[in-house]
C-alpha cells in the first residue's frame, strides 16, 4: 500500500538561502505518491522566485505581488493542493529522513489526530522548546515573557512550554512545522488571515482542539529550525506590532467572551505595555548598532 500524498506548503520572504536548504530536504525526504512541494513567495524582491524556477523546476511556485502574511499565503498553497495531508513548513526549517513518514503513519493509525509535529532543534543542536506548547494563560504568558517560567522549569508559570509532555497529546505545536490532516482543515477552517504573522498557528490548534481534534507531539523524529532565520534573529517595529496584535486577537477571539470586562481591560493594557517596552528596546538597540 502506497503512502498517502502530502502537499508541502512553504511561504517564503527574503529567505533564499534557507529556502534552498528546505527544498533540498523535501526533495530527498518527502514521502507519499503524488506529493507536491508548493512555494508561495510573498514578494521577496531578492530573486527568490527566479531561484526556485531555475533550480527547482519541480516545485510549484506561486509568486504574490505583496507580502500578504503567513496565514494568507499558506492558505493559497493549501487551496491548490488536494492531498490528504498538508505540511506547513517554514523556509528556515529542514526535514530529516523519517520525519514526515513517521508522523503520517502515526496520523494514519489514529484518525482523530488533526495535527502533528516533531521535535525541533536549532542548528547548534539546541532544543527549540516551542516545538510543544500549552495554550497561553495570563500567568503562563507572564512566566514566558519574563523568563521566570524558563528558570523554574515547571509549575504554572512554565506551562506555556508544556514541560509535562514528553510525547503525545499537546495543546499546540510550532508553526515552523505542522503536519495537518486536510479533513480537519475542511471542518475547522484554514489559517485565520486576520493574523498577518504570529499566533495563527496557535489559533488553528485551538480551533482543532475545540472541535475534538488531537494535536500530537512526536519527539522520536526531528526537524531543524533556524529560529528567526527569516527575520535576521530580531523583530523590527512592524513585526513587533504584528506579534502583539496577534496576541490581542487570540485573546479577543478565544478568551475575552468568557472573562469580565475588568480582566479584559487588564490583559489588553498588559499587551499594550509589553509592546511599548519591546518597541523602546528595539529603538535603543538600533541606536547602539
Amino acid at each position: 500500500m502506497s503512502a498517502p500524498g502530502i502537499d508541502a506548503v512553504i511561504v517564503s520572504y527574503r529567505s533564499k538561502e534557507l529556502l534552498g536548504r528546505c527544498l533540498d530536504s523535501l526533495r530527498e525526504h518527502l514521502p507519499g505518491e503524488g506529493s507536491r512541494i508548493i512555494v508561495v513567495d510573498n514578494a521577496s524582491g531578492d530573486g527568490t522566485p527566479e531561484m526556485v524556477a531555475s533550480t527547482y523546476p519541480d516545485v510549484e511556485l506561486l509568486a504574490q505581488d505583496s507580502n500578504i502574511g503567513f496565514g494568507a499565503a499558506t492558505n493559497i498553497g493549501i487551496a491548490v493542493g488536494d492531498n490528504p495531508y498538508v505540511l506547513a513548513l517554514n523556509p528556515d526549517a529542514a526535514i530529516e529522513a523519517d520525519t514526515v513518514g513517521v508522523l503520517v503513519d502515526l496520523m494514519e493509525s489514529n484518525s482523530r489526530i488533526g495535527c502533528a509535529g516533531p521535535a525541533l532543534y536549532q542548528e547548534d543542536g539546541t532544543f527549540d522548546h516551542a516545538a510543544r506548547r500549552s495554550f497561553p494563560t495570563p500567568l503562563s504568558a507572564l512566566g514566558h515573557f519574563t523568563g521566570v517560567g524558563r528558570a523554574l522549569g515547571g509549575g504554572r508559570l512554565a506551562d506555556y512550554r508544556a514541560p509535562e509532555v514528553d510525547r503525545g497529546e499537546v495543546d499546540a505545536v510550532n508553526g515552523a512545522f505542522m503536519l495537518l490532516r486536510r479533513a480537519a482543515l475542511e471542518e475547522v477552517g484554514v489559517f485565520d488571515e486576520g493574523y498577518w504573522m504570529y499566533m495563527e498557528d496557535l489559533d488553528l490548534n485551538y480551533r482543532l482542539a475545540r472541535e475534538g481534534w488531537l494535536t500530537w507531539y512526536e519527539p522520536s523524529v526531528r526537524a531543524i529550525h533556524s529560529k528567526g532565520g527569516t527575520t535576521g534573529g530580531r523583530r523590527d517595529a512592524r513585526l513587533q506590532i504584528a506579534f502583539h496584535r496577534g496576541m490581542g486577537r487570540f485573546y479577543r477571539k478565544h478568551y475575552a467572551p468568557g472573562s469580565s470586562e475588568l480582566a479584559n481591560l487588564a490583559i489588553y493594557a498588559g499587551i499594550g505595555l509589553k509592546l511599548g517596552v519591546s518597541l523602546t528596546r528595539g529603538a535603543l538597540s538600533g541606536r547602539r548598532r
